[in-house]
């Protein structure tokens, strides 16, 4: 037991539960109290430092404001072909058609984008999109988004509940269905306990990024939801796909895999080796090479006059421009602090830099000391974005447990094996609203039979999240030791290249560690101890960290964020099913089956003729 007493337990009744206060959580809040649900939000953080914050180059949408001949068709396509058509179509169709409207809506609630010279919303380029579709605020679009749903849920009197953390799902054990029946968390502040009551529970936790040693993610992302969603009986899909964004910061090391948007690459920036050598004209692959540039001089007019719409190979997807700096690297042409150059000075006149990025103008002058406008920047990969999450229904978003609602990064399918830049933030936009509205409905049908909360599982909640207190004569493990270990260990073995060999390592390694945890120790009391909070998310991370090496292990192939070096190509076997993650019997063992791939109808397999 901890030092003070537990004190008495709050509860709270609501219809719908959103975990999570980024872009698809607020959405879905918003949409489910526009349904006549009564909504609240429980948040980790702050109101408004979600990590859509990070998302700074745009928000996918085919409005063709830029160029008229785009449309939900070729961003259906470009999606597609983007997550090596391992996408489940209907929820890329879904995103591609409904992402218009959903940036206007946000214009509607607030949102200040910049615009084009006729007065529309401005679009930029972005890796992977045949048409520059980015709906923008400078660099700044994720923080503008932020702050227009925060605005409006704010506004529309929405019960937030924030530095609160959830550490378990509670179901309702004497119904006949798997149903949700609340959330059992604790404030962050006190360590008092709080209990929601609601039959519908939407999880928008975001990533896992807290698990690799390299990541642009904050300290929140430590797979909370994946794990929740776990041990309520819902499964994960395809969590071997982790995407490395092509461009963090390496330098200082305080800094290091600190996200530099693709808007620099967006807006002109070109990546240079240790040689001074543009690169990536030799990583052009086969996939890509009727759509991208193969001399710098055609590259060098695309920015002019589009010719050809032969883009710039620094536009490839982000998993190809990724493995390709990984390799520079390798060979031993990267730059003097392990990473490569990435340069918009020779390319852009510091007015425009500065009017378009600046963030990063600002980012790197205090942080790193480097002037982007007159000086190259020193990037390399870092640890990103999940592909994987929690298997969901294409149009209401419901897992496999009734009641149970997956949106954002924490959900799976919507992206495939690679996902393209700014195809999160619209994501989040058109799944968060769906979310929303499925879980009020689902709320308004249980009127008449409302799920219950057993205060027996309340008790094993409480006992379970007290734990690290009393790990009996043999706790002696630090919970910041046995992070710092397994983000080396998913560092280095389970990176943007994998082995069979190293992954097999990982999971001993992992099992090793998930023997350690059982015996922490925690000292202090409740208050403000972020020891115990750690203590808390290291059994999400440690489990969520063993769906992806294992799914790793078993994919034999090479596939958008999923590299085997010991199987370098695709192979169309493997492109034809998904990994599928659940809890066994026990729920302390993760079992792991093949599920075949949805089929997408013929009306939409024309558009890859």
């Amino acid at each position: 037991m901890s030092g003070d007493a537990a004190g008495g337990l709050e509860s709270h009744d609501y219809d719908v539960v959103v975990i999570g206060a980024g872009g698809s959580g607020l959405r879905a809040a918003i949409a489910a109290h526009e349904a006549g649900a009564r909504v609240a939000v429980v948040c980790k953080s702050l109101l408004g430092k979600a990590h859509t914050v990070m998302a700074e180059g745009g928000i996918a949408a085919a409005m063709g404001n830029r160029w008229k001949e785009d449309n939900w068709e070729v961003h259906f396509r470009d999606t597609m072909r983007g997550g090596k058509m391992l996408n489940h179509w209907r929820m890329a169709q879904l995103h591609a058609q409904e992402a218009p409207d959903r940036v206007l809506e946000l214009e509607t609630w607030g949102a200040l984008f910049d615009r084009t010279e006729d007065g529309l919303i401005s679009q930029r380029d972005f890796g992977g999109h045949k048409y520059a579709r980015l709906a923008h605020v400078g660099d700044r679009t994720g923080l503008e988004m932020i702050r227009t749903l925060q605005q409006r849920t704010v506004a529309l009197g929405i019960d937030v509940f924030m530095e609160c953390t959830v550490t378990d799902l509670l179901k309702d054990t004497g119904a006949a269905e798997d149903r949700v029946a609340g959330a059992f968390a604790y404030w962050r502040e006190s360590g008092r306990f709080v209990v929601f009551r609601a039959p519908s529970i939407v999880l928008a936790t975001g990533g896992i990024g807290k698990s690799f040693k390299v990541t642009s993610n904050s300290w929140e992302y430590t797979g909370d939801g994946h794990a929740l969603a776990l041990r309520a009986g819902a499964s994960l899909l395809n969590m071997e796909f982790v995407q490395f964004h092509p461009t963090g910061m390496v330098w200082p090391p305080s800094v290091k895999g600190l996200l530099v948007t693709e808007s620099v690459r967006g807006d002109g920036g070109i990546l240079k080796n240790a040689d001074g050598k543009r690169f990536m004209f030799d990583y052009i692959p086969e996939f890509f090479k009727a759509e991208t540039a193969d001399s710098v001089e055609e590259a060098d007019r695309w920015y002019d006059d589009k010719i050809n719409n032969r883009r710039p190979p620094e536009l490839l997807p982000r998993d190809e421009v990724a493995r390709a700096i990984n390799s520079e690297i390798k060979a031993g042409r990267g730059s003097p602090h392990g990473g490569i150059f990435l340069d918009i000075a020779s390319r852009r006149s510091p007015e425009f830099i500065k009017r378009r990025l600046p963030s990063m103008y600002h980012q790197f002058k205090e942080l790193a000391d480097v002037d982007i406008t007159a000086e190259p920047m020193e990037i390399g990969p870092t640890c990103h974005y999940v592909m994987g999450g929690v298997e969901v229904d294409p149009d209401t978003e419901q897992s496999g447990v009734t009641g149970l609602y997956a949106v954002g990064e924490c959900s799976g399918g919507m992206h495939g094996s690679n996902r393209l830049g700014g195809n999160s933030l619209s994501d989040l936009l058109v799944f968060g609203r769906r979310a929303g509205e499925a879980a009020a409905a689902y709320a308004e049908g249980t009127a008449r039979s409302r799920p219950t909360v057993a205060e027996a599982d309340v008790a094993v909640a409480q006992e379970r999240a007290l734990a690290p207190f009393s790990g009996g004569e043999k706790a002696s493990e630090n919970p910041y030791t046995i992070q710092s270990e397994l983000q080396q260990t998913m560092n280095d073995l389970v990176g943007i290249i994998r082995t069979a060999a190293e992954l097999e390592e990982s999971l001993v390694e992992i099992e090793a560690y998930q023997e350690r945890a059982r015996h922490l120790i925690v000292e202090g009391h409740r208050q403000y101890n972020p020891g115990w909070h750690l203590a808390l998310d290291l059994a999400n991370m440690l489990l969520v960290s063993e769906c992806i090496a294992k799914a790793a292990l078993a994919r034999q192939e090479s596939r958008g964020g999923h590299t085997r070096d010991d199987f370098p190509g695709p192979d169309p076997t493997w492109g034809a099913k998904n990994l599928v993650l659940s809890l066994d019997a026990t729920g302390t063992g993760v079992n792991l089956k093949e599920q075949p791939l949805p089929v997408m109808p013929d009306e939409l397999k024309e558009y890859f003729a």
